[in-house]
């Protein structure tokens, strides 16, 4: 389940140069500049190395204490860096630029609180200070104290009107209160400023209002950036406004080149002969209830353990959840890497004898592509949280199936790709709820076809509600049931089907519900309207699990033929279309032909316990003989190639 977009965020600078107090003649002043200029030059050990000399001759030395303490930092030792910055304090507590520093370690250790306290004393010696109101406003953005955040970037702004960074941030906060409007503000002055890769994400905070008054020009002029290799877009987001492969491939390149090249401090790893077992690792940020978890929490319970042992790495924020506890239990083992650094989870993976890592998240948000990156394993693979090639070196293998790579595709990616019978893993002990909705408490009128689409408003094109509002006009009584969180996207909504000559009444918007009675919902429902060029994912399973067909429209990448994976998956290819003039057609049909609808459901429902799209014993063995063939090859002394599983 694709996750919204990876967010363009900076975090607070590690060094900042200190207010040195030399005095003439001071034999220390010397070493001290011979330090600092290496330290400037990030030349680490040996600047610090110089500073502890300083300080054998002088312990009371502020600035030699206090910028060890920003090398202890910056070479990932947060907790020692607070240490010594305390120290440095205590000996001179009107320096602004060491209670800065002081929070930025705070900081790195997740001590937030602390972190806000040491940026407000910094700020109480300099009131003008600028870095210190925007990194006082990460530390409170972390500590979800958002209105509170976005003060302290306006005064960051305030004091440095140019200050790209924290317009972006402050942006940023206000996408997260889900006020976009004003975000939008906020993400064109950093782009005019020279922030990079935000003007996608600031097309996506339009289109998550869809607002599509100047959208095509918006698009077209995006895609021109990318075509010119400007750094304009994280990866993600193209995913729902290009259908071209060669451009989604692009954009993915231009980020790993920027961001996540591949980085080779921890050397090759040594060859491994076979052993008994081969050892799985799954990387997520997901391990609650969380969508990613809830398509594979049954296939890390299934696999088999006389082949394989398997292992979870979480980095994200703890949960008690109910779908944490029941991952506790699913693994061989669990461990928690939140507060390790990229290179330091790729260490301890190879310390452990990874054989594969499986990449849950890719280019989404809040992902850690960097852990690949240092090569975690000797086989990298990307599944499930990304919907396209990483087009990074570093990883090995794509898991796809026939119908979300066709051959002409396969070029359009940097992967080796492995083909499964079919593709999404589920969990059929995933609970619907017993509740029975009726229209009249979900808004729906009581007669009359209920089209409906619950997927992220930012996937809804105009051309695609050019097609949903020729299907209202053409099936008398019919609603469109939708989802749209901004009260804004539904006025936007609402304009467009008048500007299409469609009653707005007829646009009916559902609340967030608990995953059991979102489930129960699409019962209410009679035809799900799949989006081009980024189809339904989870939510296309959701609903076919439901027993909610899904109608959808074929594109030529791999997120826009994920529905067409799902429904062949589940034996129902008559719900591809091939055209937006088929795409109407046919569900124009199924609203005036209720026993063809009716027909649809029952095969749906028959195949839902038939079919490979929720047989998670037969997924997880024809996984199982991928992950067997990929060590072969390994043990071969072969190069990764693609690899084909039969049904």
């Amino acid at each position: 389940m694709p996750r919204p977009p990876n967010i363009p965020q900076r975090k607070p600078t590690a060094f900042k140069k200190t207010a040195t107090v030399t005095v003439q003649g001071n034999p220390l002043a010397k070493l001290f500049d011979q330090g600092l200029a290496l330290h400037q030059k990030g030349q680490y050990q040996k600047a610090k190395l110089i500073y502890e000399q300083i300080l054998a001759k002088d312990p009371q030395h502020f600035d030699a204490l206090h910028l060890l303490g920003v090398v202890a930092r910056q070479t990932s030792n947060p907790a020692k860096a607070v240490e010594l910055i305390k120290q440095a304090v205590a000996i001179n507590s009107r320096n602004h630029f060491a209670y800065s520093n002081l929070g930025n370690a705070y900081r790195d250790l997740e001590q937030f609180d602390l972190a806000v306290a040491s940026y407000s004393r910094a700020i109480e010696l300099k009131p003008d200070y600028a870095q210190a109101y925007y990194s006082r406003g990460d530390a409170l953005k972390q500590l979800k104290q958002l209105e509170e955040a976005v003060t302290s970037y306006d005064l960051a702004i305030t004091h440095k009107p140019d200050y790209a960074d924290a317009y972006c941030n402050r942006a940023n906060t206000l996408y997260e209160l889900k006020r976009l409007d004003e975000a939008l503000i906020s993400y064109k002055k950093a782009i005019d400023l020279g922030f990079e890769f935000l003007y996608g994400h600031w097309l996506n905070s339009i289109m998550m209002l869809c607002d599509w008054s100047s959208l095509d020009d918006q698009i077209a002029e995006l895609i021109s950036r990318i075509e010119r290799h400007e750094r304009q877009t994280t990866a993600f987001t193209i995913l729902s406004v290009s259908d071209s492969p060669s451009v989604q491939r692009e954009a993915a390149q231009i980020w790993i080149n920027a961001r996540r090249q591949e980085k080779k401090l921890l050397g090759v790893i040594p060859k491994r002969t076979k052993k008994e077992k081969i050892r799985l690792a799954y990387y997520s940020m997901d391990y609650w209830n969380h969508p990613v978890a809830f398509l594979t929490a049954e296939l890390f319970e299934l696999h088999d353990r006389n082949q394989f042992e398997v292992i979870a790495f979480s980095y994200g924020q703890p949960r008690s959840d109910s779908m944490r506890q029941r991952l506790l239990g699913a693994f061989d083992q669990f461990i928690d890497v939140q507060h390790l650094s990229d290179m330091e989870i790729a260490k301890l993976s190879r310390e452990m004898q990874i054989d594969i890592a499986i990449d849950l998240a890719g280019h989404t948000r809040d992902s850690r592509t960097g852990i690949f990156s240092y090569r975690a394993a000797p086989i990298q693979i990307s599944y499930l949280g990304y919907p396209g090639t990483m087009s990074a070196s570093y990883i090995d293998y794509i898991l796809a199936d026939d119908v979300l790579i066709p051959p002409q595709s396969v070029g359009h990616y940097s992967e080796k790709i492995v083909y499964l019978p079919s593709y999404q893993v589920n969990d059929r002990k995933r609970a619907i709820s017993d509740k029975v909705f009726t229209r009249q408490e979900l808004g729906l009128p009581e007669q009359g076809m209920v089209y409906c689409c619950f997927n992220n408003n930012y996937k809804i094109l105009p051309a695609t509600f050019n097609s949903w509002m020729n299907i209202l006009k053409a099936v008398e009584g019919s609603v469109l049931f939708l989802y749209a969180d901004l009260e804004l996207t539904q006025q936007n909504l609402r304009k467009e089907a008048i500007n299409r000559g469609v009653d707005p009444k007829r646009l009916i918007f559902g609340k967030r519900l608990m995953a059991d009675e979102y489930l129960a919902r699409y019962k209410a429902a009679d035809l799900f309207l799949d989006t081009l060029p980024f189809n339904a994912g989870t939510t296309g399973s959701d609903a076919l699990w439901a027993g909610l067909p899904v109608l959808t429209l074929l594109g030529n990448t791999f997120a826009g033929r994920y529905a067409a994976s799902l429904l062949t998956a589940i034996g129902l290819p008559e719900l591809i279309t091939k055209t937006q003039a088929e795409y109407e057609a046919l569900a124009i049909e199924l609203g005036k032909n209720p026993e063809k609808l009716a027909a649809i459901k029952g095969r749906l429902a028959q195949n839902r316990h038939t079919t490979p799209l929720f047989d998670t014993p037969l997924f997880t063995k024809h996984l199982e003989a991928a992950y067997t063939q990929m060590m072969e090859r390994y043990w071969a002394d072969l190069p990764p190639d693609h690899i084909k599983i039969d049904s």
